[in-house]
């Protein structure tokens, strides 16, 4: 199955396109084995038309999901998981152990989000978020297996680009779901069919030692795909780490090369200068769109990057002093 919202990856993996804010940005993956069925991050409220159509479409029963997987709770992966944990009623919500109080009471997740987008934009784009039943909750510990109908799902504990982030080895596939551990990926800055892979860097856990770490356990599985949230399906892991090895100390050197004021500043500073590091790579990777194209493609993650990235060298400063 292929059309404009869900994409099949093979072995019963299906990357659908939620809609978020445009086409291509937030995926939430569906995995199907022997009529039962698990969805790996599942976007903002605003998403779920889609994911019920999608379930309309491929005539999935609500009863048939046993999963509700959030790779971490930052609300564009698991925003809507409240709410949609109401409409199935035999699944369980897995999130993270450092995660999953967030869960069950939003109050300080919302809060945090708030401080980070503002309300006016945090009640546009997220809208409602609810919580989930504390009895419906799997904590996925390090090294954790599920079982989907007899399909193995195995959960890794991958923290730096957040504490509370798991990604799931799914050995009948050989991929992994990564959430934002292995970056992010837009099909329109692919070039000749090779894929432009750079971090994200958003506040407030940015950890470059811990995430250089998960990048490398993940690629230790030898897997022949990940599947990201942002966005679809990635070829040869082992370039794309490559990449974002390279990319993450680079992000980190233009951080340590501003001196820290304020966050406005520091911000504002931090945006322009990984805008121009960023064009300039995209061009050393050979990409040709055009700067006025590609901005709007990149401009959420470079304001997020810029402002994980000041918060990382606020805390870098704290500590030395």
């Amino acid at each position: 199955m292929s059309n404009e919202l869900v994409t099949e990856q093979g072995v019963d993996v299906f990357t659908i396109d939620t809609g978020y804010q445009r086409r291509g940005l937030v995926a939430s993956h569906l995995i199907h084995h022997k009529g039962r069925y698990a969805f790996i991050d599942v976007g903002t409220s605003s998403c779920l038309h889609t994911i019920r159509l999608v379930m309309s479409i491929m005539k999935i029963k609500p009863d048939q999901v046993d999963y509700v997987m959030v790779t971490h709770v930052h609300l564009d992966h698991a925003g809507a998981a409240g709410t949609l944990m109401q409409e199935l009623p035999k699944a369980q919500l897995v999130v993270h152990p450092h995660g999953a109080r967030h869960m069950i009471d939003p109050a300080k997740l919302i809060d945090g989000a708030t401080a980070v987008y503002g309300e006016e934009r945090m009640n546009n784009t997220f809208g409602e978020i609810l919580p989930v039943a504390a009895d419906r909750v799997i904590e996925a510990t390090d090294e954790m297996t599920l079982n989907l109908n007899g399909r193995e799902l195995l959960f890794l504990d991958t923290p730096g680009h957040a504490r509370h982030h798991y990604c799931v080895y799914d050995e009948l596939s050989q991929g992994i779901f990564t959430g934002d551990t292995f970056g992010l990926s837009y099909s329109p800055l692919a070039v000749n069919g090779r894929s432009f892979v750079f971090p994200t860097t958003t506040p407030v856990q940015f950890d470059p030692e811990a995430l250089h770490a998960s990048i490398d356990r993940l690629v230790s599985f030898k897997p022949e795909k990940m599947f990201l949230t942002h966005f679809g399906c990635l070829p040869d892991p082992e370039q794309a780490a490559s990449q974002l090895h390279q990319y993450i100390d680079n992000f980190v050197s233009i951080a340590s090369s501003i001196e820290y004021t304020d966050a406005g500043s520091c911000t504002a500073e931090l945006h322009k200068a990984l805008q121009t590091y960023l064009i300039v790579t995209l061009r050393d990777f050979g990409c040709q769109m055009p700067e006025q194209d590609i901005l709007p493609i990149m401009s959420m993650d470079l304001d997020l990057n810029a402002q994980g990235l000041c918060c990382w060298l606020q805390k870098q400063n704290q500590s030395a002093s």
